[in-house]
């Protein structure tokens, strides 16, 4: 079957969240939080060392839109259920239909950070690979030495399947990385 043929909800909710595809215009509130979150986000987003633009985040996003329909990309932008206000970002990205397994990956806007948003993300987010995609393996993926992304799948039960010596390059170091795989299966 084509995924671009798959049919499920494309926003649902946690508690405090609500969870749901791009759509044009929210390049503004992206932008917003990626410039509050710089310093943060530098140690392991490759994307946060690019003087990037409104107009930038803004096709990017629309580049996510396209993919989301394709079901190439899931992103997932995260909203407060009552205030409305832009949270962070994640997804389901890595995706093999075949499987079907998925990998979430994220980030929060650094003024919402340590209120447990992320994990309740990732755990609505991995319910739903589960109950509405089918899925058989979600995974999260984290440097070694990423404590508070490793915390997340840590707290939810994944399985840290094993860490890979020398996967990756560091993105400000520049030095070889260890990589954390965590996974949760049916």
């Amino acid at each position: 079957m084509n995924p671009s043929l798959i049919e499920f909800p494309e926003e649902f909710t946690s508690e405090r969240l609500l969870i749901r595809k791009p759509f044009p215009g929210d390049g503004k509130y992206v932008y917003k939080a990626i410039q509050a979150s710089l310093n943060e986000l530098k140690p392991w987003m490759p994307w946060a060392h690019t003087n990037q633009t409104e107009q930038d985040v803004e096709a990017n996003i629309r580049d996510s839109i396209a993919k989301f329909i394709t079901r190439e990309d899931l992103r997932l932008h995260l909203f407060d259920k009552e205030t409305g206000e832009f949270i962070g970002s994640s997804g389901l990205h890595r995706i093999n239909w075949d499987v079907p397994k998925f990998e979430i990956g994220y980030w929060i806007d650094t003024r919402f950070s340590g209120r447990g948003y992320i994990t309740e993300s990732t755990e609505a987010i991995t319910k739903f690979a589960f109950t509405e995609l089918h899925a058989k393996r979600v995974e999260i993926r984290c440097d070694s030495r990423n404590t508070k992304s490793r915390a997340i799948p840590e707290k939810l039960g994944f399985t840290l399947e094993g860490i890979l010596k020398n996967d990756g390059i560091s993105v400000e170091s520049k030095e070889l990385r260890d990589t954390c795989v965590f996974a949760k299966t049916k």
